[in-house]
């Protein structure tokens, strides 16, 4: 039986309004905090493996999205256009040239409405036609389970008019415990054949590249710190291509051997950006002041690719009046 429990956390500012609240979801093996801000973070009481900010304040600033929710597309739409039912559309650009995780005031910024459900939280959002440039009323329902180990989350979205969709969740995470140095002795698996190479930019070129024979295939555990070093690499911030499919199917795998701690992650989708916090520079100060240097944690968006409405040839990202976009992922965690 899964606990739910409900605390404030803070006030948003005046021209936002409203106060923000945190949920706590407590199983006999885990607890996970989840904010109506959408941001999610793990719970003090167990070893915490998810970075964050201790108050509302952390997260109010400038952050790399750390726990978020992100929409209306996750990941970057190259110079932020894109042609939809015949339409041009401009997206504010807040990532150089492109536009990032939903613009300037994505869903990671927006006050979310609550609902407690037995063993979970299910959060709604009503983006207006024409918010940050993207056409159509779309409702967004967000909603988190927790059983045991396991924690699902999913998303479902309707819409007035055609338009893209692509959410995701945008947690950090440290196995060996969040303010832990580097993830270099973690070990990563991704079931994936193919990756995305991207530009200077961070977006996709179009290629769909193989893996094999290079540090992208992670198809078995590699330990991370050999694999960077190995290839040269500089870290990842990729999107590596999954067979999608309409049932729950293993994607990804992470482990710790030190602790013994392992992360499984299920999905639907057709895509996972992996990210290994190569912009972290240890400015960033998080739960408990601890500080967040380069590669000391990863990220794991599941997602549909990035940019694919920009280019036919990817999977299809937009959601039409007369369907509903839903999906789950499900994070399975557990310890030897």
């Amino acid at each position: 039986m899964t606990e739910v429990k409900r605390e404030v956390f803070g006030q948003m500012p005046q021209e936002e309004g409203g106060g923000v609240v945190k949920f706590i979801l407590k199983s006999d093996s885990m607890k996970v905090e989840i904010l109506s801000l959408m941001m999610m973070r793990q719970g003090e009481e167990f070893s915490d493996v998810v970075l964050g900010f201790d108050t509302l304040e952390g997260y109010t600033r400038k952050h790399p999205f750390l726990g978020a929710v992100v929409g209306h597309v996750a990941n970057r739409i190259a110079k932020g256009r894109f042609i939809v039912d015949g339409k041009e559309y401009q997206l504010f650009l807040n990532n150089g040239p492109n536009s990032l995780h939903g613009g300037a005031r994505g869903f990671d910024k927006v006050l979310w409405s609550p609902q407690v459900l037995p063993n979970g939280i299910c959060f709604f959002w009503l983006s207006l036609d024409g918010e940050e440039g993207y056409p159509g009323d779309l409702k967004v329902w967000v909603t988190y389970m927790l059983s045991g180990g396991e924690l699902t989350i999913n998303y479902r979205a309707q819409t007035s008019k055609a338009t893209p969709i692509n959410l995701t969740n945008h947690a950090y995470f440290n196995l060996a415990g969040q303010g832990s140095r580097d993830i270099y002795n973690h070990e990563i698996s991704i079931e994936a054949d193919s990756y995305l190479p991207v530009d200077d930019t961070k977006i996709p070129t179009g290629e769909v590249a193989v893996v094999q024979g290079t540090g992208f295939d992670l198809r078995q555990l590699v330990e991370l710190g050999k694999d960077l070093q190995k290839f040269h690499l500089d870290g990842f911030n990729h999107n590596f291509c999954l067979q999608q499919a309409e049932a729950q199917c293993l994607v990804d795998r992470a482990h710790h051997p030190p602790t013994g701690r392992t992360m499984k992650v299920h999905s639907t989708q057709p895509g996972i950006q992996f990210k290994s916090g190569n912009n972290l520079d240890g400015s960033l100060k998080g739960k408990g002041a601890v500080t967040y240097p380069r590669h000391s944690t990863f990220c794991l968006e599941i997602q549909n690719w990035p940019d694919a409405v920009s280019k036919p040839h990817l999977p299809n990202t937009i959601l039409w009046p007369d369907k509903e976009y839903n999906y789950t992922t499900w994070l399975v965690f557990s310890a030897a």
